[in-house]
């Protein structure tokens, strides 16, 4: 009955420490999520530089009128970001959903602002440090 007892209050451990652990992992996806949000509004490429993970691409499927898929890299969209082509709006953020999957995660957002709209399906990546970091965005005009 002691073992049994010993190995049912080890599983619970176990499952309180998981669950605050994607707790966590989801407070700091929402927060690198904001500050990317921000950064881009304010044309801010330093502090976006740093949500941004190495291989970060953003995959345009017919946007803005074009009928093809283009892909942008992260040196790309920062020098938009730097010449003012992108970003400098002012928008809402609203995260409807965050999927964690161990050290990868993705996320549904709704960026809504004065100059346009946006419904994106993010990717993240969890670095070596363990800091998340935005490595694929799948933006549609609303």
């Amino acid at each position: 009955m002691k073992k049994n007892n010993l190995i049912l209050l080890v599983f619970t451990l176990l499952i309180i420490t998981s669950c605050t652990a994607q707790n966590d992992d989801k407070s700091q996806i929402q927060e690198v999520l904001t500050k990317f949000c921000k950064a881009g509004d304010e044309n801010d490429t330093k502090e976006l530089a740093t949500c941004l993970d190495d291989n970060y691409r953003i995959v345009m499927n017919r946007l803005f009128g074009s009928t093809e898929v283009s892909i942008m890299d992260k040196a790309v969209y920062l020098d938009k970001i730097k010449a003012k082509e992108f970003g400098g709006d002012s928008r809402t953020l609203t995260i409807e959903n965050i999927i964690l999957n161990g050290t990868t995660a993705s996320a549904k957002v709704v960026l809504k602002g004065t100059k346009s709209s946006f419904i994106s399906l993010i990717t993240l990546v969890q670095d070596a440090q363990g800091y998340w970091k935005l490595i694929g965005d799948m933006p549609i005009v609303q």
